[in-house]
């Protein structure tokens, strides 16, 4: 993986460029280079994974008369099948990177090389001679690509830091961005960057620049299909892909390792993976995380109903793997604040981010590339959210029932702007509609679909922009197979009847998987990515809430009502902030990010 950003019609002198390039660095620390050339500037930071010699960027190209570079920030896992119709057409390659292959693929096919890529990427193509600069993201969004507009120019970029590097640029929030945190967030609107004036590209999306015009098309979405398949053939079928992804993203010239949870999906790919490397004589690294104490402190509940670490030592034994444990305290977790909300460039999940920072911090001392099983829960149906009546048949987004808690967090100069609920309705019921959903589907399916979709425009996407930057802020490249687009559009079509086979969250993965893992662990009920329950970490931040609390003059004040950031010290709301584990702690710890955020970023406010 690695970290892109350009300039489109606007200077590009020494001095910038290299500012840039630092905020570049830690997603790509192996190498760095830029291309110039009339109103183009292309930066790039690697982190060699495939072909370390030859796959350096900017990469450039001549074909058919025209002269192509690429700043390329991604994994293409279908990379043989596609060299090989190219080699067909009479392209040559120097080396073996799927770089290369990418970049033959747009000068041969153009945009319709996007239709023909199995991967994740966020990626430029600067078309020399025409003048042209085309822009393209994943179809899930697994790898992000911001954007600003300058007048007649563009700039872009893999992060936010690096857009606000530029001359020029300032960090400013308006009402609107404001309103992204204190209501949505961390998640946001498909395309908002909550910083004014930069927009991210969205998933499935590509587009063209030139001549100061932007254009930018759809050219993927999850699409209904009448499933004619058996309960059984469905099965099969989810068998092969979800095999398949594991298999195809293993590819790689350095040491790989996966996340293991001790949960269906972590432990699925570990299973697989560490059969593959077994073959070929070679033991599996797997890695999981765990907090001081947490034995004893841990408190069932419906979101989390045990803890992982039984699991995670039977699936060790099981398939055979060498297991790493990262074991952090209360003091460890909370002094990641900072450098995850850096990380981000956002206020963001809290210690769910500040964890996972310290844990791929901690992985990178061993492997360059790791899998994890995320983004399984949306596409399969596993969130408790699915499975509530209650939720299920009410308006709003379904891990965020807590308008009015959110609400009451607006300061006097935001509810004045701002109307909270319709705010927040007006998103939700944007996205059911854009749902796409054959004529004739009974409601109960309906509904799913809406949820589905809910979930794979909005919740799957903070979960990604977590797992990208936490990772990647420690130059550590996590994959994620069950976002291989091919799962997402198969089970779009799948009716809930069978997702939910026998009353069992993602009974149909449990059941299309049977015979990969223990019972015990195949059967497991769905627990979350593990949170601490230690009651020190509570005091910790209820501390520094205190401190902020105690000055008056603190920016947050001019985003949150002070009377209820002093409750969570006090209560416990009736829904979880945000998700399942964004409980007071959790949701103190936010208030701090923020906080933090307006102070690091010097953000003026537009309010």
């Amino acid at each position: 993986m690695c970290a892109i950003a350009g300039m489109i019609s606007l200077p590009a002198e020494e001095a910038p460029k290299k500012k840039m390039l630092a905020t570049m660095a830690r997603r790509g620390p192996d190498d760095a280079g830029s291309y110039e050339n009339g109103n183009c500037c292309l930066l790039h930071t690697r982190l060699a994974i495939i072909d370390p010699e030859g796959g350096r960027q900017p990469m450039e190209l001549s074909w058919a008369g025209e002269r192509y570079v690429l700043v390329y920030n991604g994994e293409l896992y279908n990379t043989g099948e596609i060299r090989s119709r190219l080699l067909k057409l009479g392209h040559r390659f120097s080396g073996h990177s799927d770089t290369e292959v990418v970049l033959h693929a747009y000068a041969q096919w153009g945009r319709a090389c996007l239709e023909k890529f199995n991967g994740i990427f966020g990626m430029a193509v600067w078309e020399e001679n025409r003048g042209r600069l085309f822009l393209a993201r994943d179809r899930i969004g697994v790898k992000p690509l911001f954007y600003s507009r300058r007048g007649d120019g563009l700039l872009f970029a893999s992060e936010m830091k690096t857009i606000l590097a530029y001359p020029g640029m300032q960090a400013e929030l308006d009402a609107q961005g404001a309103a992204e945190i204190l209501l949505l967030g961390p998640g946001r609107t498909p395309g908002c960057g909550i910083f004014r004036e930069i927009l991210e590209l969205e998933p499935g999306c590509c587009a063209f620049f030139e001549k100061g015009k932007l254009e930018i098309t759809r050219y993927w979405y999850l699409k209904d299909r009448e499933h004619r398949e058996s309960f059984e053939e469905t099965a099969a079928h989810v068998r092969f892909l979800v095999e398949d992804a594991i298999r195809a993203q293993m590819v790689s010239d350095v040491p790989i390792g996966t996340f293991l949870s001790g949960g269906l999906d972590s432990s699925l790919i570990t299973a697989i993976c560490a059969g593959e490397m077994a073959g070929r004589g070679e033991q599996l690294q797997t890695f999981s995380v765990d907090y001081v104490d947490n034995d004893r402190y841990f408190r069932a509940s419906k979101f989390q109903p045990n803890s992982d670490s039984y699991y995670i030592r039977l699936m060790e034994t099981a398939v055979n793997t060498h297991h790493h444990w990262t074991v952090l305290g209360a003091e460890e977790l909370l002094g990641a604040l900072e450098d995850a909300t850096i990380a981000r460039d956002l206020p963001g999940m809290a210690d769910v981010d500040f964890s996972l920072l310290a844990f791929c911090r901690d992985i990178r001392r061993t492997v360059k590339v790791a899998l994890s099983g995320e983004c399984a829960d949306e596409i399969f149906g596993g969130y408790p959210w699915y499975r509530d009546p209650a939720v299920r048949a009410s308006d709003g987004f379904p891990w965020a029932q807590n308008t009015p808690q959110r609400q009451r967090m607006l300061s006097d100069a935001l509810l004045s702007q701002i109307d909270a609920p319709d705010y927040i309705h007006e998103r939700y019921a944007m996205t059911c509609r854009e749902s796409d959903i054959l004529p004739g589907t009974p409601e109960q399916e309906r509904r799913m679909k809406e949820m589905v979709n809910l979930n794979f425009r909005w919740f799957m996407q903070t979960l990604l922009d977590r797992k990208d930057r936490m990772s990647m802020f420690s130059a550590l490249e996590v994959r994620v197979p069950f976002c291989d687009y091919r799962i997402a559009e198969y089970l779009y079509g799948v009716p809930w009847q069978y997702k939910d086979y026998q009353g069992h969250e993602k009974g149909l993965l449990r059941e299309a998987m049977a015979g990969v893992l223990p019972p015990e662990v195949l059967w497991r009920k769905k627990s979350p990515y593990p949170k601490t329950f230690d009651p020190r970490y509570t005091e910790l931040v209820s501390g520094r809430l205190r401190a902020v609390l105690d000055d008056e003059a603190n920016p947050l004040w001019h985003l949150v009502r002070r009377e209820a950031a002093a409750e969570l010290l006090t209560g416990e709301y009736p829904w979880p902030w945000y998700g399942q584990l964004m409980r007071a702690p959790q949701t103190m710890a936010y208030l701090l990010q923020i906080e933090f955020w307006l102070r690091f970023y010097k953000i003026r406010l537009c309010f």
